[in-house]
């Protein structure tokens, strides 16, 4: 499965205000370089077991672009101890669920099971790290597999063509200008050797971050760790993590992707942004709150200054997505009513925009949003998915489990004029994108 940002996930994928320090974590590393995490939670017996690689798409050599998702898939295949399929089926019969993703900066899989089952899931994801067992057989079938995904996930749908397009203009220089599934014309090409230099490469101890949530023990979860994770010699020549780096952007960039299928035109206007640094969250939180105010739903500053005073949209949002390896976006979208035109969208959105800038942050709905975000951490320490989720994300992406616990804070700290400076920054229009999602009219 591929994890691709949604404009609807948005919200839930914001971390709470409450405070982090309180959750039983321990973190520690194995002799070959793993690092463990384990989140504490004895409430129910049920644990979720993850490991996660650095190593996401925008990690992938040039010119085999989709080689990380189509590794994802192929880890499902048969290894020296089990045959194709047999660890997704082991879960399911012990009662479990399983899958995995690809992002830009990391590939993630997990089981979420009864807590007496983790032994039989260290086994089996341990195998697999190093010991997958790869035909040609494999390769096409899956080849054809990602193939058929993106024909239909992409292929068939508009909005993700036209996000494409948006990525691929934002970034001059950088991976992430890449889809995490691919080109279709590198995909068609990727085959074992592709394949087998990302495992080979990637795939080691010393580059995975082993997180298990739930009802466990540190110590309980060291010695498995060190019975099956520990014995997996380490990559002595894992590569540096080194990016491509994006030059000064001083030119803002239009496009327009028309298509016959489109049902709902829109527009859509993205801004480089800084990510989620750590020991510097600041300006995440602050970009954080500034994507909440402005379209974080019905009470949001979009929605009253164009879907009711002005009543030239059905649609407003704006998103942004803090953990990332590098530079990410702050993006807001605009859906016009059926007789207005996306220009008149657009001037409306940038009307909108300039008029904040000018009022300011109201005090009292930036509480209400602070107070939105610790409820939402409270009820996410109820789901020991997400709480895996949140601390194998961070620090695949280069957060720290101090930044993790540090977050909440951080978000707690930040005033009103710290989201007016993040909005002044990153409204920078030479660094912006700004795309018209528009029907193509059928020819007769």
């Amino acid at each position: 499965m591929i994890r691709l940002p949604l404009l609807a996930a948005c919200l839930a994928l914001l971390p709470g205000l409450a405070s982090a320090t309180d959750e039983a974590v321990t973190t520690f590393a194995l002799e070959n370089g793993m690092q463990v995490v384990v989140v504490e939670d004895h409430r129910a017996p049920v644990v979720q077991h993850m490991v996660w690689y650095r190593a996401g798409s925008a990690d992938e050599p040039k010119g085999s672009s989709g080689v990380a998702h189509f590794l994802e898939h192929l880890l499902f295949k048969a290894t020296e101890t089990l045959e194709a399929g047999e660890l997704s089926a082991t879960v399911a019969r012990n009662g479990g669920r399983d899958n995995a993703f690809t992002s830009y900066d990391y590939t993630a899989y997990f089981q979420r099971v009864a807590a007496d089952r983790l032994e039989l899931m260290m086994r089996m994801e341990s195998d697999r790290m190093r010991n997958i067992r790869l035909t040609e057989e494999n390769i096409a079938t899956e080849r054809d597999v990602i193939i058929e995904e993106r024909n239909q996930r992409t292929e068939n749908n508009p909005n993700a063509l036209f996000g494409e397009q948006m990525s691929a203009a934002q970034y001059l220089n950088h991976r992430y200008a890449v889809p995490i599934i691919g080109w279709m014309h590198e995909m068609e090409t990727l085959d074992m050797q592709d394949a087998l230099g990302f495992y080979e490469t990637y795939y080691a101890p010393n580059n995975a971050i082993l997180v298990v949530s739930g009802d466990v023990t540190p110590e309980e979860v060291r010695a498995l760790a060190e019975t099956y994770y520990g014995v997996i010699p380490a990559n002595p020549d894992l590569p540096e993590r080194i990016r491509t780096e994006e030059p000064p952007q001083t030119a803002e960039r239009r496009l327009i992707y028309r298509d016959a299928r489109v049902a709902q035109p829109y527009v859509r206007r993205s801004y480089l942004a800084p990510e989620r640094d750590p020991g510097a969250q600041g300006t995440a939180a602050a970009l954080t709150f500034l994507a909440e105010i402005l379209g974080g739903g019905t009470t949001s500053y979009l929605t009253d200054a164009l879907q009711f005073d002005t009543q030239v949209a059905t649609y407003s949002a704006a998103f942004y997505r803090g953990v990332s390896l590098d530079d990410t976006t702050f993006n807001v979208v605009v859906v016009p009513q059926p007789n207005v035109s996306l220009q008149e969208a657009e001037d409306a959105m940038d009307a909108a925009l300039a008029q904040f800038m000018i009022d300011g942050v109201d005090p009292a709905q930036l509480e209400r949003i602070k107070m939105q975000i610790r409820a939402d951490q409270i009820y996410a320490r109820d789901d020991v998915d997400r709480i895996a989720n949140r601390y194998g994300q961070a620090l695949a992406s280069g957060l720290t489990v101090e930044d993790v616990q540090a977050w909440p804070d951080v978000l707690d700290a930040v005033t009103a004029e710290d989201i007016m400076q993040a909005a002044r920054d990153v409204f920078d229009r030479r660094a912006s994108v700004t795309g018209w999602l528009m029907r193509e009219e059928v020819t007769q």
